[in-house]
């Protein structure tokens, strides 16, 4: 019996379905030194198992490290560019910037979604645009370049992609942080911190949704869906704060 494939000797043999990324690499502004990390970043785990991988080479151990530089950076960034802001006021701009529906604006800007690694099943549900894989992607290139290359040019990744276009997503209504509102408003009464609870799910795997409640006080103010448990309960506190009359600011 033969010794186990290396995750990089998989994908050497995959080829992806995309070759290098010429193109991507110039939207990322990195040549990798390794295109094989560019390659596993992208590989969403439909692919992986449609070709035969393990669960351990689709791009998700890359997600966690790029997740972990990402709030690095941002926190880093805030906390040097703001400092007349508060750790309450920083922790809410930091959890907006680093949301899923941000990130896959970002993802989308570099047209991610075209160059992803789907089964087919997974490609004809949507999947080259769903906000959930396209956020994870992207968390996946910024730990691929910071493997390739260091700390540093991720950093410069994030600078070119994220962080210039902080204000006008700070500026977006249609990304107001609605948890950290509710948070803020429940706390500040002394009430607590606000309870999610999935209520159950709709649709096939592959265009799963999410239904959650929240609850304040034991209450049940609101209930949301969305393609992630985390878009289910922004939608959810965005519900229990208009059912309340709450502005968000």
């Amino acid at each position: 019996m033969g010794a186990r494939l290396t995750i990089w000797q998989k994908i050497q043999r995959w080829k992806g379905p995309k070759g290098s990324h010429k193109e991507l690499q110039s939207c990322i502004g990195h040549v990798f030194l390794r295109p094989e990390l560019l390659e596993h970043a992208l590989a969403h785990r439909s692919w992986v198992n449609s070709s035969g991988g393990d669960s351990i080479d689709s791009n998700e151990r890359l997600e966690f490290l790029g997740d972990a530089v990402l709030d690095m950076v941002i926190t880093d960034h805030l906390f040097s560019s703001r400092p007349t802001e508060d750790e309450g006021k920083l922790s809410k701009i930091k959890s907006l910037v680093v949301s899923a529906k941000v990130l896959a604006e970002v993802a989308r800007a570099l047209d991610l979604g075209k160059h992803l690694s789907l089964s087919k099943s997974e490609e004809r549900g949507g999947g080259r645009d769903r906000e959930s894989i396209l956020a994870d992607a992207f968390e996946a290139v910024i730990g691929a370049i910071y493997l390739d290359a260091d700390y540093e040019a991720a950093r410069g990744f994030l600078f070119r992609t994220l962080i210039r276009s902080l204000d006008s997503f700070l500026g977006d209504a249609e990304l107001a942080n609605y948890k950290s509102a509710l948070l803020e408003y429940s706390q500040g009464r002394g009430w607590g911190a606000p309870q999610y609870e999935v209520e159950g799910t709709q649709g096939p795997e592959h265009g799963k949704r999410y239904l959650v409640a929240v609850r304040v006080k034991g209450e049940v103010w609101g209930h949301g869906a969305g393609a992630s448990k985390k878009d289910a309960e922004q939608a959810a506190a965005r519900d229990g704060l208009k059912s309340k009359g709450i502005a968000v600011e």
